[in-house]
């Protein structure tokens, strides 16, 4: 597949000029169209004139570093973002997710196994959510899958691709457990190794955009030793 022909367009944020070329390279071997920015700061403007499917974003960069980028490119960027580090700590990674990040890779970066996750996470949002015709209402929330809109009262709550699933997902089934090994297999299509954390961070982020009590949650559940649970009589204060 040649350059032109490629239907995966990919914004590489990278200030180290010789990783990034071979990343570009290897990319563009197998079908991909790349642009590189260089630094932080100027990534939001670069997003005006080049519409990427996913954002690789390394950390440490010049003018604004990627964890703080990556909090604010949910305001401009709808698609996912793969975040790069040499900092492969729990924590770290753990970080990233929360902040915002799709997936997280520790560099020196395997370039097979690079592609394999670019590809997962296109295919992750290039699926529609499997969802029914109708919406869903409880109490003061409401629920679209078509427009993917999501209100809780007066308030439009922002979603991206990925939450609206989950919460999808999670209210089509209120008042049932579900298990991780359930959620997992049915969005990401695969099983639950028991240390993947993406499914936590997105309840964790589903929560506070939806004004759930962190410490005490009582809209999202934590069934512990189970799974979560979608409480649909929490909706009507």
């Amino acid at each position: 597949m040649t350059e032109s022909q490629s239907t995966h367009r990919v914004l590489l944020v990278e200030d180290d000029i010789r990783l990034a070329n071979l990343i570009v390279d290897y990319l563009k071997s197998h079908g991909m169209h790349v642009e590189i920015e260089r630094r932080g700061d100027t990534v939001l403007t670069r997003l005006i004139n080049y519409k990427p499917d996913i954002i690789l974003l390394d950390i440490m960069l010049p003018g604004m570093d990627g964890l703080t980028l990556c909090e604010k490119l949910p305001d401009y960027f709808a698609g996912p973002i793969l975040l790069m580090s040499a900092l492969g700590s729990s924590e770290d990674q753990i970080k990233g997710l929360e902040l915002g990040a799709d997936d997280y890779v520790v560099k020196p970066v395997d370039p097979a196994l690079l592609i394999a996750r670019i590809n997962n996470l296109l295919r992750r949002t290039a699926k529609p959510p499997k969802v029914e015709s109708h919406c869903l209402s409880f109490g003061k929330l409401s629920i679209d899958p078509h427009s993917q809109a999501i209100r809780l009262g007066d308030i439009e709550v922002d979603l991206t691709s990925h939450e609206f699933e989950l919460l999808w997902l999670l209210a089509s089934q209120a008042g049932q457990v579900l298990s991780r090994q359930y959620i997992y297999q049915y969005l990401l299509n695969i099983d639950f190794d028991g240390k993947d954390r993406k499914i936590d961070v997105r309840i964790s982020r589903l929560r506070k955009k939806l004004g759930d009590n962190i410490e005490t949650p009582f809209r999202i559940k934590t069934v512990w030793g189970q799974g979560y649970l979608f409480a649909p009589e929490a909706w009507t204060g």
